[in-house]
C-alpha cells in the first residue's frame, strides 16, 4: 500500500465548515497544503443564497490546490477543493460526485454543513475527515456526529482561535465525538498527517 492509501485505495475527503470568520480559518489552512495532497476537500461557508460568490476565487489565491466552485455532478478528486455555491445544499452521491439541491430563502443554515457532513458520512464512512471552524449558531454538529458514527475523523478548531466559537464549541459539546481540538494554524500539518497515513479499519471509538 502507498502512502496516502485509504480504505482499501479510495481517497480520502477533508470537509472544511464555517460561517462568520471562517474566511481567515479556511485560508489559513488550505495555505499549508501541498499542490498534491492526496486527498479530495470540500469547503463550506454559510452565505446568503440570492448573491453571487467569489468565496473560490479568493480561496483560489490562498492554496497551491485546484479551487473551484462546486458544480452539480462533479467527482471528488484529490488535490482539489470543491467550493459549495450559495442558494444550494451541496450533498455528495453514492458515486462520489457533487450533488446541488436549491435551498431556498429560509433556514436551515444556507448552504448547511449538516447536509453536506451527513452524506459525506455514509458514502466515505472512515475516509471522511470533517473540520469545524469559526462561526456562529450550531451547524455541523449533527454532521460530525454522524462523521463519528461512521468511523470518520472530526477536528475542531480550538476556541481561542477561533474569531466566532459558536460552531466548533457545539461540535465539542457532542457527547465526546471530536477527535482532535487544534489550533487553527497547526491544522494543515494535523490534516497533512491524517490523509498520508494509511488507514484500513474505522478508529477505535
Amino acid at each position: 500500500m502507498e502512502i496516502g492509501d485509504y480504505a482499501l485505495g479510495k481517497t480520502p475527503v477533508v470537509a472544511l465548515v464555517c460561517s462568520a470568520g471562517g474566511l481567515p480559518a479556511l485560508s489559513t489552512v488550505l495555505s499549508g497544503l501541498p499542490a498534491d495532497l492526496p486527498a479530495a476537500v470540500l469547503a463550506l461557508q454559510h452565505m446568503p443564497p440570492d448573491r453571487p460568490s467569489l468565496l473560490h476565487v479568493l480561496l483560489d489565491r490562498a492554496t497551491a490546490l485546484q479551487v473551484e466552485q462546486a458544480e452539480d455532478g462533479q467527482p471528488l478528486t484529490a488535490g482539489r477543493v470543491l467550493v459549495a455555491p450559495p442558494g444550494r445544499h451541496t450533498l455528495i452521491t453514492t458515486e462520489e460526485t457533487i450533488a446541488l439541491i436549491p435551498s431556498g430563502s429560509t433556514p436551515p443554515y444556507r448552504p448547511s454543513a449538516d447536509l453536506l457532513l451527513t452524506t459525506l458520512a455514509v458514502v466515505t464512512g472512515p475516509r471522511a475527515i470533517a473540520v469545524v471552524l469559526s462561526g456562529h449558531g450550531n451547524d455541523a454538529a449533527t454532521g460530525c456526529t454522524a462523521v463519528h458514527r461512521f468511523g470518520g475523523t472530526v477536528i475542531s478548531a480550538s476556541l481561542e482561535s477561533s474569531a466566532q466559537p459558536a460552531m466548533p464549541q457545539a461540535t465539542i459539546g457532542r457527547d465526546a465525538i471530536t477527535d482532535h481540538v487544534v489550533h487553527v494554524d497547526d491544522l494543515a500539518a494535523m490534516l497533512l498527517t491524517l490523509t498520508t497515513t494509511p488507514l484500513l479499519e474505522p478508529p477505535e471509538r
